[in-house]
């Protein structure tokens, strides 16, 4: 990552939800609060739609118990490319 967009803390991850609405946005939101501990979400605009960008930061070292067990079941990805709006 750039200077301007330092890496999270080790345990910690940064995610940005972008939806056509706040409501859509809002409920991810509240899926990765069931499993994680998480700062507030910081809400923007992302068009002249309605559309909403939603930024919050989740802590990985605090699941839930849901989380938990699928975390534990779960293989890491080794696909670890870019998505084509993060280049």
């Amino acid at each position: 990552m750039s200077a301007e967009h330092p890496l999270p803390p080790v345990g910690h991850a940064d995610v940005r939800v972008v939806a056509a609405t706040p409501e859509v946005a809002r409920r991810v939101v509240e899926v990765l609060r069931r499993c994680f501990a998480a700062t507030e979400q910081r809400s923007y605009p992302a068009g002249a739609e309605g559309a909403t960008r939603l930024h919050l930061s989740v802590d990985t070292t605090r699941t839930a118990g849901p989380a938990r067990s699928w975390l534990a079941a779960s293989e890491p990805s080794f696909d670890e490319r870019p998505q084509a709006d993060e280049l």
